[in-house]
């Protein structure tokens, strides 16, 4: 399947890849640095293709195939994506479900037009990352290059280049927090979690279990399972997730 693109007033072309099938569809939303090909998005389409389901997922600006440039970006740039994604490439309510980065992307969609969302599943959800991880893992003298360069390079277990984190990266994701004021989520919530994540603790998933307003909110920790979530039983468990809330 070939990449088609949304083209956006405002000059951000979006890649996407979009499967028709019967509603609620899916939305998948990535991590900070991946893309639409990854492991969970590639089973995930497979599995919507073998339901009949409509499965949409798409790039991030910066990221992957999408126009701009990943050094420019921040969260509110990203979740704004998510929304012309979800407004404009899907219809009626979707099943949301956010990877790492994606989960905090899919809080600030629910916050924004929870009509749209029929239900969301956080695998390894990292919201407020910026802030709780980032801003405050950095040291003296990172903050100090930070403020200074307005970058700081942080070595990577994914790829042999460092993270770039930009001061635009904090200070926009200051303004997307979540985890700080009321977060109601009025719809089924699933949350993964995998108890070797060594890049989001499993504290966070508490967290956000404990801080969202929602009736019907599950966590599920998988012993063993780290931040990528993307053995055999880890993506198993995903779609049964998913198949559980879908409908």
């Amino acid at each position: 399947m070939t990449e088609t693109r949304l083209d956006l007033p405002d000059g951000r072309s979006l890649a996407y890849r979009r499967q028709d099938g019967r509603g609620p569809g899916i939305v998948f939303l990535g991590g900070f640095r991946s893309d639409m090909t990854g492991t969970k998005a590639e089973h995930l389409a497979a599995w919507c293709a073998a339901e009949g389901r409509a499965f949409l997922r798409f790039d991030y600006t910066g990221h992957g195939a999408s126009s701009g440039d990943f050094l420019d970006g921040a969260i509110g740039d990203w979740a704004e994506d998510a929304f012309d994604a979800v407004t404009r490439l899907s219809d009626g309510p979707q099943v949301l479900v956010g990877s790492s980065m994606g989960g905090w992307i899919a809080l600030l969609l629910a916050r924004r037009v929870p009509e749209r969302i029929h239900a969301l599943v956080g695998i390894a959800a990292a919201p407020d990352f910026t802030e709780d991880s980032m801003w405050e893992g950095f040291d003296a003298a990172q903050r100090a290059a930070l403020a200074r360069d307005g970058r700081v390079e942080l070595p990577s277990d994914y790829s042999d280049e460092p993270y770039v984190i930009t001061r635009r990266l904090i200070e926009d994701g200051r303004g997307n927090l979540v985890l700080r004021d009321p977060l109601p989520l009025p719809f089924p919530t699933r949350l993964l979690q995998g108890t070797a994540d060594t890049d989001v603790d499993p504290s966070v998933a508490l967290r956000l279990l404990d801080h969202a307003d929602c009736a019907d909110m599950r966590l599920t920790l998988v012993k063993g399972a780290d931040h990528r979530f993307s053995e055999p039983d880890n993506l198993d468990l995903i779609v049964g997730t998913i198949a559980g809330i879908a409908g």
